[in-house]
């Protein structure tokens, strides 16, 4: 006779992909003459779910190598850069996101520097572009048919 089993198991629920571009600005002790690089390093970040959304919180070092007084000198100024995104990620079927979910959060395309240039004063504009993947992982059931009627044994004839 046949009946049915539950098996539980984790099943992404939802998954997507984000693109960001953030402007910022660093102001340096020294007036800049030129910007001799930018670079992004230390990024850290983590993922959940709040009002059926999920919130992502994470921080990077933005480090930008400038030359002044008149091209004579360089130096690099560091900043810590704090970010709090907040993104929608549609599920599979429309489920209704659960406390019990589990997100996992990566990165897909690294913070880097995509534009950098000296504005008024001791500033220095910078944009930074990250791309992050989202996944809502949770539990799922599965139902199976089984029989309980069991397989005959083979019987294992002797070597010779």
């Amino acid at each position: 006779m046949a009946k049915y089993r539950e098996i539980v198991s984790k099943t992404v629920l939802g998954k997507g992909k984000k693109r960001f571009i953030n402007k910022y600005t660093l102001t340096t002790e020294e007036v800049p003459t030129t910007i001799l690089g930018c670079w992004v390093i230390n990024h850290k970040f983590s993922g959940a779910e709040e009002n059926k959304k999920i919130k992502i919180t994470g921080s990077f070092d933005v480090n930008v190598w400038y030359s002044y007084d008149n091209d004579t000198k360089t130096t690099v100024a560091t900043r810590q850069i704090s970010y709090e995104e907040i993104v929608s990620v549609k599920t599979k079927n429309d489920l209704p996101l659960s406390s019990n979910n589990e997100v996992i959060v990566r990165t897909l395309i690294e913070p880097s520097c995509s534009e950098v240039s000296v504005n008024d004063k001791n500033d220095i504009d910078f944009t930074i572009e990250k791309e992050l993947g989202i996944e809502i992982v949770g539990d799922a059931k599965i139902k199976i048919l089984t029989e309980e009627d069991e397989e005959p044994w083979d019987i294992i004839e002797e070597d010779l």
